[in-house]
């Protein structure tokens, strides 16, 4: 791990004296528990999301990109602090906090952890959270600390996050009075507000454009989270468009009306050339679909597995006077959300936190569409609580994507299933009998790295 952290610090250094002179503006969109096609640009036929095709057409696709937990808020913690979510201790959901416990977890994410969003606002950046926060504050968890404790000027919420948030109304075709759900989060806080659950994603959006109108009067740069509720279930779409109510339709309606509701955000940025020039658009989703709502494209599994289903996310990066190539699928680089927190520090010239060791490495020219891979592997420790779901009654552990091939194994490194995904993408064909010296390998790296980490109940429940 020495050796590790010396790379990246020495890799830190020689793109940091590459990288632009100017701080770009930063806008991170994490979409929640969408599949890996479900976009039409990545193939989905039965979608459309015009606003964000657009923003792939001039930008670039990655196939090949990973998120760090196949459920959400590790997941976010991934991509938000650039190091493995269960260094935290925070390795699913979170929930009330006797279950919390239960599952051997943190309350929440510990402030001292590091943050990409407090490294940029104390290098010059205007910092702000619109969106789904879910790593701490909720359900009956009312003192964890506000989102602006973790590096934000300013923070709109849901019900999984202190501070102020926007809570969900529902209504149904032939209903006159919307219903609430989630009404307990008004103990989280002052600062709520009820609106429709189908609009929330515009009230983020809405927070959004005059928190980067300040910043752009202040000429200071900005990085925002967007991070809608959309597409988690429940579904609830614009009455209009529930069509026969099936789930499948129920999802594609809210994939269809949140890509609307971007369109404002994207709009504003696209049509202002300063803006246009200087501005890097992130599109990615925190893990992947239930079944018989989003899809995975050729990909087994879902949300909470280990398969690529669960962990493989389609990733855009737009911005065409920063990336460097259009309407161009990059299908070979393999990379992670733990990736772009060191990447986007190398990239606006900000100063890595003293004393912090990433797991993940800055990839600047990837990122921007030039190619390359991370060098280490990515592990994954599957959530303490999903060993049966969706009806699999034992569901793989640990896994490990090393070059082109993925291994999977229980937490002692029994039951091996090792995939060559550059053949296998489906990981129906297990290799593991014919690779036994690749098993052994990558089995013994991935039990090192997982005893390395604080544990949690997952052996146990």
């Amino acid at each position: 791990m020495k050796f590790v952290a010396t790379c990246i610090g020495i890799w830190a250094l020689v793109l940091q004296t590459i990288a632009p002179a100017t701080q770009p503006n930063i806008v991170l969109v994490f979409i929640d528990d969408m599949g890996w096609s479900d976009f039409s640009c990545f193939g989905d036929v039965d979608a459309a999301t015009p606003n964000i095709d657009l923003m792939a057409a001039e930008g670039v696709r990655f196939e090949q990109f990973y998120v760090n937990s196949p459920i959400c808020s590790p997941s976010r913690t991934a991509i938000s602090t650039g190091q493995y979510p269960q260094r935290w201790r925070i390795s699913s959901y979170l929930n009330n906090r006797k279950d919390n416990d239960r599952r051997g977890m943190a309350q929440w994410l510990d402030p001292n952890a590091p943050m990409l969003a407090r490294s940029l606002q104390q290098a010059g950046y205007a910092t702000g959270h619109f969106g789904k926060w879910h790593m701490g504050g909720q359900r009956d968890v009312n003192e964890a600390p506000w989102i602006t404790e973790y590096g934000f000027d300013e923070s709109l919420t849901n019900f999984e996050g202190m501070g102020p948030k926007l809570l969900p109304l529902t209504l149904k075709p032939g209903q006159t009075e919307p219903g609430r759900i989630w009404d307990r989060a008004e103990i989280l806080g002052e600062g709520y507000r009820w609106m429709q659950r189908s609009e929330i994603t515009s009230g983020f959006v809405d927070a959004a454009l005059p928190f980067i109108d300040r910043a752009v009067a202040a000429k200071k740069p900005f990085y925002v989270n967007l991070w809608p509720d959309d597409v988690h279930s429940p579904y609830w779409p614009p009455v209009e468009s529930w069509g026969d109510g099936s789930k499948r339709r129920l999802y594609l309606s809210v994939l269809e009306s949140m890509d609307k509701q971007f369109g404002k955000l994207f709009d504003r940025i696209r049509n202002d050339e300063q803006l246009r020039e200087n501005t890097l658009i992130l599109i990615c989703s925190d893990n992947g679909p239930e079944p018989g709502a989003g899809r995975a494209g050729p990909f087994r599994g879902f949300k909470a597995q280990l398969y690529e289903g669960g962990i493989r996310s389609p990733l855009i990066a737009w911005g065409p006077g920063i990336v460097k190539k259009q309407n161009h699928v990059d299908g070979d680089s393999v990379f992670s959300a733990i990736d772009l927190a060191p990447t986007l520090l190398t990239l606006t010239n900000t100063p890595f936190p003293k004393g912090v060791s990433y797991d993940g490495e800055p990839l600047v020219e990837t990122l921007l569409g030039n190619g390359g891979s991370r060098q280490a592997p990515i592990f994954f420790r599957r959530p303490p609580d999903r060993d049966k779901f969706y009806g699999d009654e034992d569901l793989p552990d640990l896994a490990v994507r090393s070059g082109k091939w993925k291994l999977l194994c229980e937490y002692d490194g029994s039951e091996p299933e090792l995939y060559d995904l550059k053949r296998d993408v489906s990981e129906s064909n297990n290799v593991a009998e014919q690779h036994t010296d690749l098993v052994n390998e990558l089995t013994h790296s991935l039990l090192q790295w997982h005893l390395s980490l604080p544990p949690d109940n997952g052996p146990q429940l």
